[in-house]
């Protein structure tokens, strides 16, 4: 059984976060270049069954928008904490413990530990780039393995290509891999989904109501709708991670509206949840953005988005009449 390797180095991390090594995030261009080689992986049809990263928060990003840039759902990537920092021989260990049946795997890490497993690995010499680097950032090394995971010798495997993200396009194809329409975010960016978070409050409707990243408007909870997630799951998540609250989210969305970004047209659906749970302000991650119970009235002329008007009135009307 033939099998490959793909040895993904994290995107270009951002020095002047403040942060320990650990938990240094990657930069917008980070972002966008392991976005970059998901697009590619999936044109090429080199998508695996198994992806393992480091828990290290540059890899785990990279492996997040690379994996959503393909189509898989990110809580397929597995997390091994091994893979951060780790030599050659460490992170043979973690291919060792690779299923049996894993016929492509991803590893996504670090170097110099990706570099010096490459040269391990590979059967012929492998040649130095001009600029010096083998596998800077956003890149992405393709192998062909040996049948068995578990005994990997030196110079067992064939390098096929080293590619890196800044030698891809900048746009990404809308709404397939290989599509000719081009667009400044990756397909899955532009289905979105937002809840409308309510109570019932002495026979009247609320609303909750947040502020918006820079703290400029009154929005509801609104995201990209997650790979794997139906768009109510992803609404939920939203609800979860900007406003802080859970509940039961109606089936039928109470209706669509479209705005431009990155170039294009995004579609929200919008759905009601009936609110079972808050947390406390200090509970909420996210409580920067400050929040408020509103009443359905101030909600429709408080709210940036004019559109979820109508579906706040419909709302009220179907539950208080």
């Amino acid at each position: 059984m033939t099998r490959q390797l793909l040895l993904l180095r994290h995107g270009k991390s951002d020095w002047d976060a403040g942060t320990d090594d650990f938990h240094r995030p990657l930069k917008s261009r980070g972002k966008r270049g392991a976005q970059r080689i998901g697009i590619w992986l999936a044109q090429e049809q080199l998508i695996p069954d198994l992806v393992i990263s480091s828990t290290a928060e540059r890899a785990m990003a990279t492996a997040q928008k690379c994996c959503k840039a393909m189509g898989i759902y990110v809580k397929q990537i597995e997390k091994d904490k091994r893979i951060y920092l780790a030599s050659p021989e460490e992170l043979l260990q973690v291919l060792a413990d690779c299923p049996a049946d894993a016929q492509r795997v991803m590893l996504v890490g670090h170097n110099p530990g990706l570099e010096e497993l490459l040269y391990y690995l590979a059967d012929k010499s492998i040649k130095t780039p001009e600029d010096g680097k083998l596998m800077p950032t956003a890149t992405v090394a393709q192998l062909q393995m040996p049948a068995n995971w578990s005994s990997l010798k030196k110079g067992q495997a064939k390098l096929l290509q080293i590619v890196r993200a800044k030698s891809l396009p900048d746009k990404f194809p809308y709404p397939e891999p290989n599509s000719i329409e081009l667009r400044n975010r990756p397909a899955y960016y532009y289905t979105q989904s937002s809840v409308i978070p309510y109570r019932i409050n002495k026979g009247k409707l609320e609303i909750l109501t947040i502020r918006s990243n820079q703290n400029k408007h009154w929005v509801v909870p609104k995201g990209i709708a997650d790979t794997g997630l139906s768009l109510q799951d992803s609404a939920r998540k939203e609800a979860w991670e900007e406003a802080g609250v859970e509940g039961n989210i109606l089936e039928e969305a109470l209706g669509t509206y479209r705005y431009k970004k990155w170039g294009a047209t995004c579609k929200v659906t919008v759905y009601a949840m009936e609110v079972t749970n808050q947390l406390s302000d200090d509970e909420w991650e996210e409580q920067h953005r400050g929040r408020q119970w509103v009443s359905a009235k101030k909600a429709a002329t408080s709210l940036k988005q004019v559109e979820l008007v109508p579906m706040i009135l419909t709302l009220e009307k179907q539950l208080l009449s």
